[in-house]
């Protein structure tokens, strides 16, 4: 039970940092982004490939490098044209914009499934509280958790995260008060880009690597983030941590239905708490 414990921890985790940059993005832009599991599986093929040809170690940084440069390009192409339209439109262009990245990917890297050794310092198993566990999944968690107080303390001490906490209560107050909001959008979703990215990497030793890992990821996420608070750092960093442990239990006490755990607590929190556990209303 320990070491399922700790599975549910694991991909509590990686739900953590996926769904933190979805809802930065979301918080800010009020951008429902179905690219972000596109940028996700991207994150994970570059990481194979710098592996391939470097080391995991370098993959580790170039990958949420490379996605904060996709973020921007996201960024000054898509986002500030579509600022005026409707939230279903750009809704439309994203899932659009997530169909060319993962045809993209496949015409460079191919349809079949690759998969990822972990780096030598971080094979093997170690002992927690008892119980034997991969090393690779106590590094996730460890990364996962370095993540999330440095995002924090970037939102809550610094200018910058003052400034993108003003613009996501009122952008146009924020813009009157002379804040740089398309600078502010500019840093949030290329950092949001960059979280995908990581969260990407992170997952490529983790799981099988393949042009679906992006799909199948995104409808989860998506919860993740409703079930916290649409726009809510915090609440999607509870929500993720809290969904990928029932998942994982749930696999065990309920197999039949645990697949539905995700949609059951979406159902619960609309109709009860509509703003998410830390949220506004969606």
């Amino acid at each position: 039970m320990g070491a399922q414990l700790l599975n549910g921890i694991a991909l509590g985790s990686l739900y953590m940092v996926l769904s933190s940059g979805l809802a930065m993005i979301y918080g800010l832009r009020g951008v429902t982004n179905f690219a972000h599991g596109a940028l996700y599986m991207a994150g994970a093929y570059v990481t194979l490939s710098v592996s391939v040809h470097v080391n995991f170690w370098v993959a580790l940084i170039a990958a949420p490098f490379a996605l904060a440069i996709v973020g921007a390009v996201l960024v000054l192409v898509f986002f500030r044209r579509l600022q005026e339209r409707d939230h279903i439109e750009v809704g439309l262009i994203t899932f659009g914009l997530s169909m060319i990245i993962e045809r993209a990917i496949v015409i460079i890297w191919g349809e079949q499934t690759h998969t990822i050794a972990p780096p030598e310092l971080l094979s093997g198993s170690m002992s927690i509280l008892g119980t034997t566990y991969p090393t690779y999944r106590i590094f996730l968690i460890a990364v996962a958790l370095i993540m999330t107080v440095a995002l924090v303390s970037w939102i809550r001490y610094t200018r910058t995260g003052l400034y993108v906490r003003a613009a996501s209560q009122d952008v146009q107050a924020a813009s009157v008060l002379g804040i740089n909001v398309d600078k502010i959008s500019l840093i949030v979703v290329c950092v949001g880009a960059a979280l995908a990215g990581l969260a990407g990497a992170l997952a490529a030793p983790y799981i099988s690597v393949s042009p679906v890992m992006g799909m199948q990821i995104l409808i989860t996420v998506l919860i993740v983030v409703v079930v916290g608070g649409a726009g809510s750092l915090g609440g999607a960093m509870i929500a993720g941590m809290g969904l990928g442990v029932l998942q994982t239990v749930g696999n065990i006490w309920l197999p039949a239905v645990a697949a539905l755990i995700p949609f059951v607590a979406l159902v619960l929190v609309l109709l009860w708490r509509p703003q998410g556990l830390a949220g506004r209303k969606v």
